[in-house]
């Protein structure tokens, strides 16, 4: 009997009612009271079932907690779910919770699970590992409750679910010496002073942090206080991440389906985005003050639905690299309507980009993350070569020898960059950067915080 449907009934009250109704045939037939008081039996035990779970059925709250808060693809996630009935132990029911596909297999619990006795309270969690970045929907929690003669059953819905932000995984990049000079945490000497005032002037007040190397013994003695040298000024050392959000530098473009989650993406594009992350990631850990750009030279997660503040560009120290990585959860391909491009001609990389980097002018290096370029592109970006103190560009493409004119002008400017395709290892193009050659295809891989490669 399980081809009958279970919206209303259990396959026992869909044979209730049919005996049920037969007997009631039968009473008729044959004129028995007997049948009759029987076959009424039969057709209303499970009517009056259904009816009483849906106009006494409890309430539920649902609470759902996810641990870490913030995933990272490919690391195992802990969910912990608490279901507060109204009445102490509740109704007995069979809860299943609803996950993206791809997820785990759905989790399914039986009703009340009472952390103690008499206990309003019953809690479930289980693990699961989303293998891709995005914003997901957990939930949500729905029950199947039955009556005590197993004839009648309802589902519904608990809650609406809560959303899960899952960001690409960071891989730990080898040290690359971009600029020399960096002192352990990031900051760079210089000799150069700033116009003279109170706080910038050959000797100045200790404050805490600065080295004790610098402190200028005669200034203290006539002081009665510590004093420091100020002719060597510490900078934090800046840098600027360009992340190319057009679709046609990625070739073809898919989406990703989780559900009722998708995401306009494709596997370059998603191996720009680790390697954005991470490249992130290894320059805030070393005390560096990162502005993130896209290819029109705008902030880069504008269109971000997971970005915390989608016109924020600047990030700094550990809140950073978070704001970063949760900003990169859910960004796609650039959907905006671009008034320079027609349907047979796409966008190009526009002079605004250029105009960003050199009103800046940041005291630190250029990185450029992106897809095939063509020869216009390699040339607007050639054009930013003295806006920084190093410019690097990796493009990520199906075929390296494809970018080869590309690399050339870029080379040619100045410009450190390397093509590499969706199977390159992120650490391996990395290291080919400092030598600016190309790096060979081969499987991706790389140390991973927590977790194995994407």
């Amino acid at each position: 009997m399980q081809w009958l449907p279970e919206r209303w009934f259990r396959p026992r009250g869909w044979l209730l009612l049919a005996v049920g109704a037969l007997t009631l045939l039968f009473a008729a037939v044959l004129g028995r009271r007997d049948l009759l008081v029987a076959g009424i039996f039969m057709v209303i035990l499970p009517i009056a079932a259904s009816a009483g779970l849906r106009f006494f059925a409890p309430g539920f709250t649902v609470s759902r907690v996810f641990s870490p808060a913030f995933a990272e693809a490919g690391t195992t996630t802990t969910v912990t779910v608490e279901v507060r009935g109204s009445t102490p132990g509740g109704a007995s029911a069979r809860i299943t919770e609803q996950l993206p596909p791809r997820f785990i297999d759905v989790p399914r619990f039986e009703y009340p699970r009472p952390v103690s006795a008499h206990s309003l309270v019953s809690r479930y969690s289980y693990t699961m590992q989303p293998n891709h970045r995005g914003v997901f929907t957990i939930g949500p929690l729905t029950a199947t409750f039955g009556d005590p003669f197993d004839v009648a059953l309802l589902a519904r819905s608990l809650d609406q679910g809560d959303a899960l932000t899952v960001a690409p995984a960071i891989i730990q990049l080898p040290l690359v010496p971009f600029i020399g000079g960096r002192g352990q945490d990031g900051s760079q000497m210089t000799r150069q002073q700033a116009n003279p005032s109170n706080d910038d002037v050959m000797t100045r007040e200790y404050r805490h942090g600065d080295p004790f190397r610098r402190v200028h013994w005669p200034a203290t003695a006539r002081q009665g206080k510590l004093m420091v040298r100020a002719e060597d000024s510490v900078a934090t050392p800046e840098a600027t991440l360009i992340l190319d959000q057009r679709p046609h530098t990625y070739g073809s473009t898919a989406k990703s389906a989780f559900g009722k989650d998708f995401l306009h993406s494709s596997p370059a594009f998603e191996w720009a985005v680790t390697a954005t992350a991470s490249i992130s990631s290894h320059l805030l850990e070393r005390g560096y003050s990162l502005r993130v750009l896209d290819d029109a030279g705008a902030p880069a997660f504008t269109s971000s639905p997971s970005a915390p503040d989608p016109h924020q560009e600047d990030f700094a120290g550990q809140v950073g690299t978070f704001e970063v990585a949760q900003s990169l959860a859910a960004l796609e391909l650039s959907q905006r309507p671009d008034a320079t491009s027609t349907k047979n001609v796409p966008s190009g990389l526009g002079e605004t980009l250029v105009d960003q980097l050199f009103a800046a002018r940041r005291r630190g290096p250029v990185v450029v993350v992106t897809g095939l370029l063509t020869k216009a592109d390699a040339r607007v970006l050639s054009a930013a070569i003295n806006a920084s103190e190093g410019a690097f560009a990796l493009l990520v493409c199906p075929d390296v020898a494809l970018a080869e004119d590309s690399l050339g002008i870029l080379h040619q400017a100045g410009w450190r960059a390397v093509a590499a395709t969706p199977s390159t290892a992120l650490a391996q193009a990395w290291i080919e950067l400092d030598a600016g050659t190309s790096a060979p295809s081969a499987p991706s891989s790389g140390a991973r915080r927590g977790a194995g490669q994407q």
